[in-house]
């Protein structure tokens, strides 16, 4: 836990095509902890539109974001523009050398480890791009949010505000989670016990797997380039 005394930067990346749940869920519980300053940044500080058309505003650039204490990496179809995007994972490696804690939700996962930085970590992703976590050298743990040392991993979506709660707790203690899970009143009770590949009917999960066949090729194709970069040997890591 961080002295309450000590300020912290937390920002988060906002990039076009991102599932704004994977922003706006740890957003949620990001911006409520005490003593902090939360800033969004973009590549500039143009608005973009989340993969189903909702307008996201960055705060600034990421030319200028401070150091940060916490960096925030959300995922979504938008990722794949940003695996060979040297501009914004240099900024991610030069975020995250200086940061206390890194936090990746969904296929951002995918973005830090184009980056370079899954090499070695215990990681989880979406359950749609698990299977490619490693081609960038991380170690697959198929948990709803996994902990390596000062990062975070949350799964798909709406594990996010999972993970972030655990951020906070990282941060300033169970206490303080605690009352913002209490505040946000999240106390989830879905109606239907299909959140998850091993729970969801047989047939749903199927047209889920191809409703996201073509992106999901897409990634894997994007991170086998991405693998060859790193140095990481692709032909051991069988397609799904």
């Amino acid at each position: 836990m961080i002295p309450h005394d000590t300020h912290l930067q937390i920002g988060s990346l906002l990039f076009e095509g991102l599932d704004q749940i994977d922003l706006t869920g740890p957003f949620e519980v990001l911006s409520r902890i005490p003593n902090s300053t939360y800033r969004i940044y973009g590549k500039t500080a143009d608005p973009v539109r989340d993969i189903k058309g909702l307008r996201l505003t960055p705060d600034a650039a990421l030319s200028a974001a401070p150091q940060l204490d916490v960096l925030h990496v959300p995922g979504g179809f938008g990722q794949e523009a940003l695996m060979e995007d040297v501009e914004v994972l240099d900024w991610i490696k030069q975020q995250a050398a200086g940061a206390r804690s890194v936090f990746s939700v969904c296929t951002g996962a995918l973005i830090c480890g184009a980056a370079g930085l899954l090499k070695g970590r215990r990681a989880t992703t979406h359950w749609a791009s698990f299977h490619l976590l490693p081609l960038f050298g991380a170690i697959p743990v198929n948990e709803r949010v996994v902990v390596d040392g000062n990062w975070i991993f949350a799964a798909g979506v709406t594990s996010g505000i999972d993970g972030a709660l655990r951020l906070a707790a990282e941060l300033r203690g169970d206490d303080v989670a605690q009352a913002i899970q209490l505040y946000m009143e999240y106390a989830p009770e879905p109606p239907f016990d299909s959140g998850t590949p091993a729970t969801a009917p047989d047939a749903i999960l199927q047209s889920a797997r191809k409703s996201v066949a073509a992106i999901t090729a897409q990634r894997e194709a994007t991170a086998r380039r991405v693998a060859s970069r790193l140095g990481i040997n692709a032909a051991d890591v069988a397609a799904e």
